[in-house]
């Protein structure tokens, strides 16, 4: 039998037939109470996509929006297992699948920076720290939903005659519309590239925007890294979708900024890649962060 891995992040759900490579794609992570309805959905239109419908061994998932509380855990885990006909569901945060795919030995820090923001360091030993992932509201310092934020303040501040004059004020997007939109949380990141744009363009206001996030995810990273025991050098990756996009644009000002022990190093993989990772070999360092179901 085929196994599945799944990357369920804020703006796409990926997935993974293994072998063969087969690939589907769903939609995002909705916030609020439909959102195990909305991920067992996207599921099955990614499953549909990538043409699987047959029993599978093992489904490996790294997911945005991981239910805290153990036995909701517990009863989403069994519900995948019923979508996809699998034997043994072995689910997890998205950011455990992101480290498992950009640090082969599992040592070291990883950011995963798209729509939202999220830090994990795993230590030699096996233990773990995690910092930030706090969500558009109360944390995600530095992700595409923040730099996207930051954007349209500007853009309002500009358009008030509050604020500085920028490019950013072009857009055609009239930002308090997002208000009423089912999808705000992604809408708002959207606008990331716009910031990123306009800095590489020249613009003072963007450019500062950009130089504030490198700021907050160098400061995530330091978190993180001072949690790792020892003194030498430790691997840090940057990996997500906003990082993707904005290349050395964003990484140069984060690369400045880090404490001296982190050293950047490029990711081995990526999430979809630590999901399979964790589909088909033992769970190592990252045991006691997965949730398993078996079907009996």
């Amino acid at each position: 039998m085929s196994s599945i891995a799944i990357d369920g992040g804020q703006s796409a759900l990926r997935l993974r037939v293994v072998p063969g490579g087969r690939v589907g794609t769903g939609p995002g992570y909705v916030h609020g109470p439909s959102s195990s309805e909305h991920l067992l959905g996207a599921i099955r239109t990614a499953a549909a996509a990538a043409e699987f419908a047959e029993p599978a061994e093992v489904v490996a998932l790294g997911l945005t929006g991981f239910p805290p509380v153990r036995e909701v855990a517990d009863e989403l885990a069994a519900r995948i297992a019923d979508v996809l006909d699998a034997d043994e569901v072995r689910m997890t945060q998205d950011m455990v699948t992101a480290h498992a795919g950009a640090l082969a030995d599992g040592y070291g820090v990883v950011v995963a920076a798209g729509t939202g923001l999220v830090c994990l360091a795993v230590d030699r030993d096996g233990s773990w720290h995690k910092v930030d992932g706090h969500g558009y509201l109360f944390g995600d310092a530095g992700s595409a939903f923040a730099i996207g934020r930051a954007g349209l303040v500007a853009v309002q501040r500009a358009r008030d005659g509050r604020g500085p004059a920028t490019k950013l004020a072009e857009t055609t997007l009239e930002p308090v519309t997002l208000y009423k939109s089912a999808t705000l949380v992604d809408d708002v990141a959207r606008f990331a590239p716009e910031v990123l744009r306009c800095a590489a363009e020249g613009d003072p206001v963007a450019a500062e925007l950009v130089v504030r996030a490198a700021h907050d995810i160098a400061e995530t990273i330091g978190a993180a890294v001072a949690t790792l025991a020892g003194r030498s050098a430790v691997p840090v990756a940057c990996v997500g979708g906003l990082f993707a996009g904005a290349g050395e644009q964003l990484l140069d000002p984060v690369r400045a900024a880090v404490s001296p022990r982190a050293q950047l190093v490029a990711a081995a993989g990526t999430s979809l890649d630590g999901a399979e990772r964790l589909a088909t070999s033992p769970p190592g360092p990252y045991a006691d962060l997965i949730v398993t179901h078996r079907r009996s």
